[in-house]
């Protein structure tokens, strides 16, 4: 049965900017209300937040909240239900990583990799966790979809903690959709190096290394990643899968 995503209640984490911010225009357009959810820039996302309500004409709210505390993954998954009367669908897509030569094994100190494993694989964990029980409620059940990202698949990315965190936190995505059925639909989006606030980081070194190393030969595109969850969102014959959009950056 058609699964429309109009006036379904959409949570993004990490949505102020970047990805996050464009897929939650992109659910807007389809209809749904929206929680956009940030760490520490409240001024980018009441800005994103006012742009998206005036354009689409659907209820926008913001709720500030760390996707790497267990405590603020539980207070934004209730502030979302209390705001909007329910919640149908959560896009786990806040990420943490920090900066580092990828095979220096001391660039990263305990804290890193712990900040790491707590935003990228529980974070996901927390959030769903809470989400679940409303999310069995609903008549046509809930959808979960985490940002992942090409480097949870080969060993890359901008540190290793970050691709081994990602790595993990793709096979949650697996246990929970393995798991957590028949009701709630589980996948995971992998976007290959995106040239947003953050893929800018990289320097043009490294961008153009990695450019060279696509099949495509040019990094992913943010809309044609974005365009991607409310597709999945849609399709209710899918759970457990991953799509990946990294122009040819890693086959596998």
């Amino acid at each position: 049965m058609p699964y429309s995503l109009k006036g379904r209640n959409v949570l993004v984490t990490g949505g102020s900017r970047g990805l996050g911010a464009l897929v939650a225009e992109k659910f807007a357009a389809e209809g749904s209300n929206i929680v956009i959810n940030y760490v520490s820039n409240g001024g980018r996302a009441k800005e994103t937040a006012a742009k998206i309500e005036a354009v689409y004409k659907v209820k926008v709210v913001v709720v500030q909240g760390d996707a790497g505390i267990q405590e603020d993954c539980i207070r934004v998954v209730k502030t979302s239900v209390e705001l909007l009367g329910g919640l149908d669908i959560v896009i786990s897509n806040a990420g943490w990583t920090k900066f580092a030569k990828f095979g220096d094994l001391n660039a990263l100190n305990e804290d890193d990799w712990d900040k790491c494993w707590a935003t990228n694989v529980k974070g996901s964990l927390h959030l769903f966790r809470e989400a679940l029980p409303t999310f069995n409620a609903n008549p046509d059940g809930g959808v979960f979809i985490i940002t992942s990202s090409t480097a949870a698949v080969t060993p890359s990315g901008s540190s290793m903690a970050y691709s081994v965190s990602k790595a993990a936190g793709l096979h949650l995505m697996k246990c929970l959709a393995q798991s957590q059925g028949p009701k709630v639909r589980v996948n995971a989006v992998l976007p290959g190096l995106l040239l947003t606030e953050w893929g800018n980081n990289f320097s043009p070194d490294q961008i153009q290394a990695h450019v060279d190393k696509t099949v495509l030969k040019h990094t992913a595109e943010l809309d044609d990643v974005a365009n991607v969850y409310p597709m999945i969102a849609k399709n209710t014959s899918m759970t457990g899968q991953t799509v990946q959009l990294d122009s040819g950056y890693a086959i596998r």
